[in-house]
């Protein structure tokens, strides 16, 4: 993988999800879906199926318009923009879901 800049569209090997990378991190994250390395958006698919190379504990899915963040690098954080049954993870480690912040009360 090349290295990950903000606004990069990556696409999963194994199903239908596809990301856009809102922080790039420091460098260190593997982003992988379904056990298998994010490729980029435009990258050719190969003629065999790659489903059957999945990892099956990590096909857990992924929420379209959900922010996905590394557990070991917070400053990277992904955006789904098309869902599928890959866990997007940080090589075999699963990414975590980024919850929204709450607003403050206005009293």
């Amino acid at each position: 993988m090349t290295q990950l800049s903000p606004g990069q569209r990556l696409r999963s090997q194994v199903c239908a999800t596809e990301v856009v990378v809102v922080r790039a991190g420091d460098g260190s994250v593997e982003p992988t879906c379904g056990g298998l390395p994010l490729v980029a958006i435009d990258a050719a698919t190969g003629a065999g199926s790659v489903a059957a190379a999945a990892d099956v504990t990590l096909m857990s899915g992924n929420a379209i318009g959900k922010r996905y963040t590394s557990p070991t690098d917070p400053t990277f954080e992904v955006l789904v923009t098309k869902a599928g049954a890959g866990t997007l993870g940080d090589g075999p480690t699963p990414l975590e879901l980024r919850e929204a912040k709450p607003l403050p009360a206005s009293d």
